[in-house]
């Protein structure tokens, strides 16, 4: 709360005063945070913008359909060690 009281505070120069109709002009280096704030939308357009531009809200496209499956996942053997019988009946004869 402080750092963007302070940022508004150095704000002033750069801002227009919008007052509303019924407040007093105010000189150009006294005005309040709320004034400042009220001016942001011009105090943009003329500062210089460092930031790059923005990113996009959704996320990339992956694998097109239609296309192929480039690396398909790796299929790992289920590794059974137990031999059983084919039928039901062998297992039956075998167990008693």
């Amino acid at each position: 709360m402080i750092a963007a009281h302070t940022q508004l505070r150095l704000a002033r120069p750069l801002a227009a005063d919008l007052r509303r109709p019924w407040e007093k002009p105010a000189p150009p280096g006294r005005l309040t945070p709320a004034r400042v704030r009220r001016a942001f939308r011009n105090i943009r357009a003329r500062t210089a913008l460092p930031a790059r531009a923005p990113k996009p809200s959704r996320p990339g496209p992956g694998r097109p359909p239609g296309s192929r499956n480039r690396q398909p996942a790796p299929r790992y053997d289920v590794g059974k060690t137990v031999k059983r019988e084919r039928t039901v009946t062998a297992h039956q004869r075998h167990n008693g």
